[in-house]
């Protein structure tokens, strides 16, 4: 795996500033922002372990606060998928630099409503800053709206537990309208917020793998007589 630097960093947004962690293995593939669920920050525990998977596996990681703390004293901004969108849009461009000059393809991993976020974003990223996969973990992608899934590209894999009814009946509606290369991975057993043993683990593993996937897919020439 190598030495792994990790930074703390500021996304400048006008007048506001988010704190995030960034941590990137020597040798990276590619670069995953997490867009947490509402009520949760990037000290989020579960975000945190799997962030951890992925620098093993070869994956640089931000996790960063998608408001700021007077923004999510209430409801409102908590599920403003429109505005965590544009945060996380933000916070792509931030690390432009260095995708640039280390190579690196890009990736989303959401939680909860910071999946719906991911979606947005990930419609809504210039040709120059493509977004090559996005991962859902217990995600409510149908917030995300009809028109954004119907324009999604992106590769996207959603993770959902098996003893989370609602989430798993929202997630497979939603992959009927997803035009993109997408699966649904139903983990048995756990629940919304995959406490039970193993659970997470399993996710960090499935997400793992769909990142590296797609980073390499993403990183070969195209063949010849076929646009890139």
């Amino acid at each position: 795996m190598g030495h792994i630097t990790n930074e703390q960093v500021r996304i400048h947004i006008g007048d506001i500033a988010l704190p995030g962690d960034l941590a990137v293995p020597e040798v990276a593939s590619g670069l995953v922002l997490f867009a947490h669920g509402s009520g949760n920050s990037r000290h989020s525990a579960r975000n945190r372990e799997v962030a951890s998977m992925l620098n093993g596996m070869g994956l640089g990681t931000l996790l960063f606060d998608l408001l700021t703390a007077d923004e999510d004293v209430g409801m409102s901004k908590r599920f403003d998928i429109a505005l965590l969108g544009e945060r996380l849009k933000a916070a792509t461009v931030s690390v432009a630099h260095l995708t640039r000059e280390r190579h690196l393809r890009l990736g989303y991993f959401g939680a909860s409503t910071g999946a719906a976020a991911a979606i947005r974003a990930a419609v809504d990223s210039p040709p120059h800053m493509r977004i090559d996969a996005v991962v859902s973990r217990g995600g409510r992608v149908d917030l995300a709206g009809h028109e954004a899934l119907c324009q999604l590209r992106a590769p996207t894999l959603m993770i959902v537990g098996e003893a989370d009814p609602e989430v798993l009946k929202l997630n497979a509606r939603a992959t009927a309208w997803m035009p993109c290369e997408k699966r649904l991975e139903v983990i048995p057993g756990a629940t919304h917020l995959f406490e039970g043993p193993g659970a997470l683990e399993q996710v960090g593993k499935l997400a793992g793998k769909w990142f590296c996937q797609h980073f390499a897919a993403a990183t070969q020439p195209a063949p010849h007589g076929h646009a890139g």
